[in-house]
């Protein structure tokens, strides 16, 4: 994979860093911290060509797979406008710890033994908080609030030490100021009870966002640029990719697991199956038909892959992936009574799902190309207006309106009028 520019500076003194270690070792001056720094040097990813992601990285995922259906139960069972303000704050608080290792590992050699050991402890970690969720406002908010802190804090503590010498260990020292704020929040969160709880996790994932906005500015440290972020863009878009795919297979499980369920099939239940499974195809269509692989070329052949990184990746994509566990809640939901109206609740799982969806994939599509996507923006305006006859039609059918709506949108991506992923009408 082409090298972006602007890492050239980064990458020459990390091997600088390597090359002097080995010339100490041989020649004899600096004999003990040659071997220290080359240590240093082999636990950083070897750049020299394209990177892929390693079985450990996707092992670590498994972790939440199995957060994201927490997350999903946690909306069916609390399915009102606080409960769902609290399911979006814990899938910020997952998605936060997700990304954050997703940067480092982006740096770091997955294949080396401190590496792997570090992945296996934040995975035993998440796996705890994952574990905790639906219960996270009641008896085991500690749980979540330590999880939290303990990631936040515990990675960036291990990159402070494993950079020492590379330019990258000044970022992660501003970094760890800023987690060290955020962690005592979200630990005093998981104290606290009730609204105070609440806040104080709002706080703690609020400092988590601002601090990439902010360049994690810090007191006598200063702050870093978008540019000082020399991440290797494809790898850093296909783990983002992933964690989408982790989503919609929440989805499909969902589908599977509640039809697995049903006593006789009717044309109801065909029905059903059908539109849910044709809502997550639409969904996995808007986003990898095209605009997915040809967003992984632009960010890693940019000239800051940082800033597409923090903005296109790690702040928008949680959105997309919002849309998905209200779309899988919303299936459940269906399936489980073909036959129910359309409750209040139901309604707006069906509607909210995709229109969330739709917004971020159009944000994702501005932020990287600079255009809007008018289809995009129109299907959330049907949805908006499908809300005005949700009460009067059955969820089933309320469902597969939302499912056309998506499909339609979906279908203008092939129209060749339209601005294509490179944001140029085809000629």
């Amino acid at each position: 994979m082409t090298e972006p520019k602007g890492r050239g500076a980064a990458w020459t003194e990390e091997r600088g860093t390597s090359d002097e270690g080995r010339q100490h070792s041989e020649g004899g001056k600096g004999r003990r911290a040659g071997p220290r720094r080359r240590a240093r040097a082999e636990l950083l990813r070897d750049r020299s060509g394209s990177q892929r992601v390693t079985n450990i990285e996707l092992f670590f995922d498994l972790v939440y797979v199995y957060a994201v259906t927490q997350l999903s139960h946690y909306l069916l069972s609390h399915s009102s406008v606080a409960g769902a303000l609290q399911a979006g704050l814990l899938l910020v608080m997952v998605w936060l710890v997700w990304s954050y290792t997703t940067w480092v590992t982006n740096w770091l050699d997955p294949q080396q033994m401190a590496v792997r050991l570090l992945l296996v402890v934040l995975m035993l970690i998440s796996l705890a908080m994952s574990a905790s969720l639906p219960r996270a406002f009641e008896d085991l908010g500690l749980w979540v609030g330590g999880a939290y802190a303990a990631q936040q804090i515990g990675r960036t503590v291990f990159m402070v030490i494993a950079l020492r010498g590379h330019p990258l260990r000044a970022n992660f020292q501003r970094i760890l100021v800023w987690c060290i704020v955020s962690g005592a929040l979200a630990l005093g969160g998981g104290f606290a009870h009730g609204l105070a709880r609440e806040l104080l996790w709002l706080g703690a994932v609020s400092v988590d966002l601002a601090g990439g906005l902010v360049g994690f500015a810090t007191p006598w440290l200063g702050r870093s640029r978008t540019s000082d972020w020399t991440i290797e863009g494809g790898h850093f878009a296909e783990r983002c990719q992933g964690f989408i795919l982790i989503a919609l297979g929440e989805s499909i499980v969902v589908i599977g697991t509640t039809l697995a369920g049903v006593k006789s099939v009717t044309p109801a239940t065909v029905t059903g199956f059908v539109v849910a499974f044709a809502t997550s195809v639409t969904l996995w269509w808007l986003y990898f038909d095209q605009s997915a692989e040809a967003a992984a070329d632009k960010i890693a052949h940019s000239d800051d892959p940082g800033r597409l990184g923090r903005s296109a990746y790690h702040l928008i994509h949680p959105v997309m992936v919002a849309g998905i566990i209200v779309t899988a809640a919303a299936d459940e939901k269906v399936l489980s009574d073909l036959d129910a109206a359309a409750s209040t609740a139901s309604a707006w799982m069906i509607l909210g799902g995709p229109a969330l969806f739709l917004l971020g994939h159009a944000a994702f599509k501005y932020v990287v190309w600079g255009y809007l996507s008018w289809p995009r923006l129109a299907g959330i305006a049907a949805l908006a207006l499908l809300a005005l006859t949700a009460r009067a039609i059955p969820a089933l059918a309320l469902a597969a309106c939302a499912a056309g709506v998506v499909a339609a949108v979906a279908a203008t991506d092939r129209l060749p009028w339209l601005p294509g992923p490179a944001g140029q009408v085809p000629a």
